[in-house]
């Protein structure tokens, strides 16, 4: 795939376009053509664009297709100076839409891909409302604080005294509340700097190598050094004595993942904070329970990883992955306000209200947030703990077929991780082709299954994930099986040049 980047963000080797070849880069900056590209389109050389006459007539046809703008290109650089009919609006966009891929064949997302039908018509109907509009929709502001209180007791935050409350809030996705939960470690730490005289111009987080870009995001844009505990090629989580280690004077927290990204495992916030406790540092640990916070309370109750343990001061968890919530809702979740700097919450009087704000966006819609309220009212706890078990009876069930394939599995089962499988080809077995072809002949099929390399000090290891999501099946994923072991005998049947020519 080509994305066109400006020059002065490309590699030195090309500079028109950069391209993206066997890793899942998304790239959200957009360059403006100049007029001159713009002025070419996509006309082939030596052909004539067709004169369209305005016409009453044409506009009022019948059929979408009869129509002239049928036989002319989209808009692609500046908005039309005159309307185009409703319905052939529809049709084109639809039509140009029809080149993404099928999301419910996406196996590489944890972004929810199914709701009822009932909540699309209560989030439909939820459109217009701007969320931050408290005083204009204070029902919907009183439905995101139910949500808050229920994933705060989901996630065991102390209830016992009303001085030592939980607070939270919605997000837009775990990236901002992972980037609000580094602003509210760093500016705690900070405080407590200056209040001791001390310098506070160098501050660290020490995290795993395997953490989503999102973390390294926080740090570059908030000037936070990151500390690494390295992956190895045996172990994909951190270690916890390692981790330990690494905190100074100036580290603001620690960073645990419930589900890491590459393999969907669990890492130990019990060790970390037994060690931090054993030490007796003071550092507190931020849990990333983007992917794991709707699965580990329901599947493995007893895994200690939540507010159970005081060195964890605050956890993010992503409402449109396994809180089976279409994308755009995150929650940010803090064990009592001493964690929540005073000064970063703004208290504002907005169109008639006060309001207490503590967000990186203003604006948003309020239907995924509604959304979120359906879900854990409509399904219960009960409901919630049939889907996740399923799930992971599910990804057991495919890591076994995978395994019968010879393929070597990456992820824990039987509910120790996310319900996911990690796998990749046994190097013993000499082939002649690797993961990222078994994952092109699969897009053949229509499925996306994404091929990488391990994180940073471990990227020799190729491999392979499926997510299974809640409308994944046993039956679809038989389906998937019969399609991976067809790709694989395709690819024993190719020689390597005809595999590399295939890719290509």
């Amino acid at each position: 795939m080509g994305v066109a980047l400006p020059a002065a963000l490309l590699p030195e080797e090309d500079s028109v376009t950069f391209k993206i070849i066997r890793v899942g880069i998304m790239v959200h900056l957009a360059s403006v053509p100049s007029d001159a590209t713009a002025r070419r389109g996509s006309v082939a050389e030596g052909i004539k664009k067709l004169d369209f006459h305005d016409s009453a007539e044409d506009e009022g046809t019948a059929s979408v297709y009869g129509s002239r703008f049928a036989a002319q290109e989209l808009p692609q650089h500046e908005m039309p100076e005159r309307e185009m009919p409703k319905e052939v609006a529809y049709r084109m966009i639809r039509d140009d839409l029809t080149l993404d891929g099928n999301p419910i064949l996406n196996l590489a997302s944890f972004v929810t891909t199914y709701m009822e039908e009932e909540v699309e018509k209560l989030m439909a109907e939820a459109l217009p409302k701007n969320f931050i509009d408290y005083e204009e929709y204070p029902q919907t502001a009183e439905i995101q604080n139910r949500c808050v209180s229920m994933i705060a007791r989901m996630f065991n935050a102390p209830t016992h005294s009303d001085e030592e409350t939980a607070m939270g809030t919605s997000t837009v996705g775990s990236s901002e509340a992972i980037m609000l939960g580094v602003l509210s470690m760093k500016r705690r730490w900070q405080n407590k700097r200056k209040a001791e005289g001390k310098d506070y111009s160098k501050p660290n987080m020490v995290m795993n190598s395997a953490v989503q870009v999102c973390w390294e995001k926080a740090a570059r844009y908030f000037e936070v050094e990151e500390r690494y505990s390295f992956c190895t090629e045996d172990r994909y989580v951190i270690d916890p004595e390692e981790a330990v280690k690494l905190v100074d004077e100036n580290t603001i927290g620690i960073c645990a993942i419930i589900g890491t990204t590459y393999t969907g495992e669990y890492e130990d916030v019990k060790a970390i904070n037994d060690l931090l406790i054993k030490n007796n540092i003071d550092c507190p640990i931020h849990v990333d329970a983007a992917s794991g916070g709707f699965v580990a309370p329901f599947v493995c109750p007893e895994l200690q990883w939540d507010f159970r343990l005081e060195k964890v001061v605050s956890i993010n968890v992503s409402g449109h992955k396994y809180g089976l919530v279409y994308p755009g809702v995150g929650w940010a979740i803090w064990r009592s306000p001493e964690y929540l700097p005073k000064e970063l919450v703004f208290n504002i009087n907005y169109l008639g209200a006060d309001q207490a704000s503590f967000t990186l966006n203003f604006s948003k819609g309020a239907s995924q947030v509604i959304g979120q309220y359906y879900q854990m009212i409509r399904l219960g706890k009960r409901g919630y703990r049939s889907i996740m078990m399923n799930l992971t009876r599910t990804a057991d069930y495919l890591a076994a077929n995978l395994k019968q394939l010879g393929f070597i599995i990456m992820s824990k089962g039987g509910g120790q991780g996310l319900p996911l499988v990690a796998f990749r080809l046994d190097p013993e077995k000499g082939h002649h082709y690797d993961e990222f072809a078994v994952a092109h002949q699969l897009r053949e099929r229509g499925w996306v299954v994404p091929a990488y390399t391990m994180a940073p000090h471990s990227e020799s290891l190729k491999l392979m994930r499926v997510v299974v999501r809640e409308d994944f099946s046993r039956a679809r994923c038989d389906t998937l099986v019969k399609d991976i072991k067809l790709a694989l005998q395709t690819l024993n049947d190719m020689d390597k040049k005809t595999v590399e020519n295939h890719q290509e």
